[in-house]
């Protein structure tokens, strides 16, 4: 599970809880249907108009993933690489038909299969990196959904809040009826911002981290897999694939030589 992005949402919206009850208001008096009709119904509309059907109801696998998707370690996953270079160098390339099972990643079984069958290196790059652009088209679908949902939801919020304006105002006459007249027309607003700033566009955002994370140990699968296919020692193997650690990250000489 995504502990930051779980205790992120709920810390949003405890927060907003929290400044309601403290500031001495009423939790009831934050709720209103028809508002939160025209917001969450307009703005998931708008939504559904741009997007074919099934991309839209992918956003609800989308948020799961979000939260409870476990990304690889890197440094695990050069480990995994560099173990199956070394079978390779030592017993063949062959070999490594045996290890397959023990492979939890399918992008990196996928290249090893493939190696193992003889498949021409060219092809190998190419069938994998066209997965790999396949994948980060899904992600850049999923992002556009919640960054069009971050854009509808403030409209939506202006819209409620002038129908509400326009009621108010035929309700002149009875000036005991403009103080929560007003109150029910703003809250259409605070929805939209709520659900835009607490909710959509953070998401959005994660999204495009989650999809630059993945797009990365892809990258490095692949390079393992083409090292390994070529036949490179296994410590060239591992310092090419080091180079995708930041510094701070990557083992010492003293390390390395325990």
């Amino acid at each position: 599970m995504d502990i930051a992005s779980v205790i992120g949402l709920v810390l949003a919206l405890g927060l907003i809880v929290g400044s309601i009850l403290l500031g001495g208001g009423s939790f009831a008096a934050f709720f209103d249907a028809p508002s939160m009709m025209v917001v969450v119904g307009g703005a998931f509309a708008a939504v559904l108009i741009c997007f074919p059907l099934k991309n839209f109801l992918s956003m609800f696998g989308v948020v799961k993933n979000i939260f409870f998707n476990r990304m690889s370690n890197i440094p695990e996953l050069i480990e995994t690489i560099v173990s199956l270079a070394e079978t390779a160098r030592r017993d063949g390339l062959l070999a490594l038909e045996n290890r397959v099972s023990e492979i939890d990643n399918q992008f990196v079984v996928l290249g090893i299969q493939m190696a193992v069958d003889g498949t021409r290196p060219e092809v190998i790059e190419d069938i994998m990196r066209t997965e790999l652009d396949s994948i980060a088209t899904r992600h850049r679908d999923g992002k556009a959904i919640f960054d069009q949902l971050g854009r509808f939801a403030p409209a939506f919020g202006m819209i409620g809040t002038l129908v509400g304006l326009v009621i108010m105002l035929q309700n002149m006459d009875d000036p005991s009826k403009i103080g929560p007249g007003m109150a029910v027309a703003l809250l259409t607003t605070m929805y939209g911002a709520i659900i835009a700033n607490a909710f959509a566009l953070p998401l959005a955002d994660r999204l495009a981290r989650r999809s630059a994370e993945e797009t990365l140990l892809k990258t490095i699968v692949i390079k393992g897999v083409m090292a390994i296919q070529s036949g490179d020692n296994p410590r060239i193997v591992e310092q090419k694939l080091k180079t995708f650690l930041p510094p701070s990250e990557r083992p010492s000489e003293e390390e390395q030589a325990a």
